[in-house]
């Protein structure tokens, strides 16, 4: 799958995420990559202060990134339709932690 295909259904399974929650995403950004960083196996990586740690004092951050790797993914993947699947279960995992929802809260949600 080409970057450009696979960098249309990170902003598919973005699109996806309902408004109400969709409005509450602030100062975040989301990058495609091909690789993370060190060779670490990840799929999907959030960088950043969740909104459930934000004070007075954010003020003037930067913003977070939300990291969506794509060799891994592909890699995982066997059919076009487990690479979507993949792509929006990693895309929701991410976006939940800029929520505050730990990695363990979200195996106990069946998230992951």
């Amino acid at each position: 799958m080409s970057r450009a295909d696979f960098e249309d259904l990170v902003g598919e399974a973005l699109d996806q995420i309902p408004d109400e929650l969709a409005r509450l995403i602030d100062n975040v950004v989301v990058l495609v990559e091909d690789h993370p960083p060190d060779g670490r196996r990840l799929l999907g990586l959030y960088h950043g202060v969740p909104l459930t740690q934000r004070g007075q004092w954010y003020a003037g951050m930067l913003p977070d990134t939300i990291h969506i790797y794509r060799i891994p993914i592909l890699r995982m993947c066997r059919t076009e339709e487990d690479v979507v699947e993949e792509v929006r279960r990693t895309v929701v995992h991410e976006v939940a932690h800029h929520f505050g929802i730990s990695d363990d809260r979200l195996h106990e949600l069946d998230a992951y």
